[in-house]
């Protein structure tokens, strides 16, 4: 089924931007936010597990990855690094927006695959506890200040976005 595809490619290409973004801030924390480094590598592994989780699932179904691949590699360093230079609060807050954007997008896709494809959906299930986390650490650090409301909205946007146009490539 082509929706059960484009999910797991949409997945695929969404773990490979995190796996920028979490990098991209690592590798900013590591100088001028050494109290972040071990929770950053810590969600930096969840994320490479989960890439790992739809990259075997692309490979076993013979589904091809999402031509935008590079582009959000590109894309989630690019946040990564902003976000990270712009200091610890807009690290969460970029956190925080992602992962409230993806974790609406996982209800939708989980009660879909509810329904048609229970590997899919198990596969989806296993990242929604550490995408939760991730939320809930972002919600927790991050100072809801009207300075950092610009950093969320943008970075949502963005999120929605790489989401959309995962659907079409």
């Amino acid at each position: 089924m082509k929706e059960i595809e484009r999910i797991i490619r949409v997945d695929h290409a969404g773990e490979r931007g995190a796996i920028g973004v979490y990098s991209a801030q690592l590798l900013v924390a590591r100088v001028l936010h050494k109290d972040l480094v071990i929770v950053l590598e810590e969600m930096l592994s969840h994320e490479r597990e989960h890439y790992g989780t739809f990259s075997r699932l692309l490979k076993v179904r013979g589904i091809r990855h999402c031509y935008g691949l590079p582009l959000w590699a590109l894309g989630g360093w690019v946040l990564g690094i902003i976000t990270a230079l712009l200091g610890r609060n807009a690290i969460w807050v970029c956190t925080n927006s992602i992962e409230t954007t993806v974790l609406h997008h996982l209800q939708w896709q989980l009660a879909f695959l509810k329904l048609h494809d229970a590997e899919a959906h198990a596969a989806v299930l296993s990242i929604k506890k550490d995408e939760e986390a991730h939320q809930e650490m972002g919600q927790r650090n991050g100072r809801n200040s009207i300075i950092y409301q610009p950093i969320f909205w943008l970075v949502q946007r963005l999120t929605q976005f790489a989401i959309w146009l995962s659907t079409k490539l």
